[in-house]
């Protein structure tokens, strides 16, 4: 449950703007992920349904993957060029910070009203009203919270970006942010009659074969250092690469789950090679490290157990900047 005094400030931001038929923007972050953008449809949805005029992005590449692009309501997406110039209330769903926002941020800071609402620890606070809860698995459930408080009864097609999310953030279930509440949440989402198990397959367990060269480039370049702090196994690939094999660079986003299985190594950390020069890194920790101090001290920010940032070093120095701080 996230905290009641925000919880009903932004309820009460988002039920006056729907009372008035307000022009309503809602937007993830850039490269959005299940999280993001199940909370991004579920919410414009229930905003939809209580009569405010609702547009929904996300910054950047207007590009989903084919992992995420089947979720109910991804259709109405407009890429951000095309969102009112104008808004009435601008709501930015799970971004650390409002570089996350990408081109929409602009548009946050001008508008008569905004609200962030995130599960980030990393969260500086931005916005007019703010509904940040770290201690919540994922976005998605302060989304739940905020739906029961507009009075939208949750259905299948809710539910189904409600529990992407969740399923996503807590790793099936199987990370160390899960609580009683996480799952009374997923039994709640799972009486609307969705097919949970469809569901887990098209967002872990579907790709095409070229992820498998991918997958089986990375794992032949892992390194374990069992010197850097708790141990460390990374390594590193490129979206060129991705490529290569016939991959849109989102496939890459899902070697650090296989490479965090090694049992000798606390932190696990994969190097995202982009056409600039830059590395996105992301970072997974077992329990032992902190890997969000890791990632603000580079610039980046997440969880404690999962983070990430961008490096303009070159490979050996951005690995090198990381094994100093663990």
């Amino acid at each position: 449950m996230a905290p009641e005094g925000a919880l009903g400030a932004a309820v009460a931001v988002l039920a006056r703007a729907a009372d008035d038929g307000a022009v309503v923007v809602l937007s993830a972050h850039v490269q959005p992920d299940a999280d993001a953008l199940g909370s991004t449809l579920a919410l414009a949805e229930g905003l939809r349904r209580r009569g405010a005029r609702v547009s929904a992005t996300f910054p950047g590449p207007f590009v989903l993957p084919a992992s995420l692009g089947w979720l109910p309501g991804a259709g109405t997406l407009v890429p951000a060029p095309e969102l009112p110039a104008t808004p009435d209330l601008v709501v930015g769903l799970d971004a650390a910070d409002l570089r996350r926002l990408g081109e929409v941020g602009p548009l946050l800071e001008s508008a008569p009203a905004s609200l962030v609402v995130d599960h980030h620890a990393s969260n500086p606070g931005f916005g007019t009203t703010r509904l940040i809860d770290p201690a919540a698995a994922a976005t998605v459930v302060l989304v739940a919270d905020l739906l029961d408080g507009l009075g939208v009864e949750l259905d299948a097609d809710l539910a189904t970006c409600l529990y992407a999310g969740l399923a996503a953030d807590t790793g099936s279930f199987r990370f160390g942010n899960t609580s009683p509440g996480t799952h009374e949440l997923a039994a709640r989402l799972l009486g609307t009659g969705i097919d949970h198990a469809r569901i887990s397959q098209r967002l872990f367990d579907t790709a095409p074969f070229g992820w498998l060269a991918l997958l089986s480039l990375a794992a032949g370049r892992a390194t374990l250092d069992t010197a850097a702090g708790a141990g460390l196994v990374w390594t590193w690939a490129t979206t060129a690469e991705a490529a290569g094999h016939g991959l849109a660079p989102d496939h890459l986003e899902a070697l650090v789950d296989t490479i965090r299985s090694a049992e000798e190594a606390d932190v696990a950390c994969v190097l995202k090679g982009s056409a600039d020069g830059s590395w996105n890194v992301s970072l997974r920790s077992r329990g032992a490290t902190d890997v969000s101090a890791v990632a603000q001290a580079l610039g980046g920010g997440g969880h404690r157990m999962a983070a990430g940032f961008t490096s303009h070093l070159d490979r050996e120095g951005t690995i090198a900047a990381v094994r100093a701080r663990l």
